[in-house]
């Protein structure tokens, strides 16, 4: 299993991205989180095998139909305790 932590900017929010990412993530069999950020990105925190999280990553690339997605940066992280994919509040 590994962690990482996704930060994606471009138009990804007020677009669906959270919840086409809660599907994406969980159809893959991951955990973990994802919630929009005050600047108007969207973090990400996912957790399973390195096929799996390369596949959300590729995914995060394309985003939902109506996002526009500009960058995502990947970094390692340490685990979390999370049990199944939630959308969490804005920070």
């Amino acid at each position: 299993m590994i962690d990482r932590r996704l930060s994606i900017t471009g138009r990804v929010q007020n677009v669906s991205y959270r919840d086409w990412f809660v599907r994406e993530a969980s159809g893959l069999g991951l955990t973990g989180w994802v919630r929009n950020r005050g600047d108007g990105s969207v973090e990400a925190y996912v957790r399973g095998s390195e096929e799996a999280v390369a596949a959300i990553v590729a995914a995060a690339r394309e985003g939902s139909a109506a996002a526009r997605v500009e960058s995502v940066v990947v970094e390692p992280t340490p685990p979390e305790a999370v049990e199944g994919f939630e959308r969490r509040a804005t920070l």
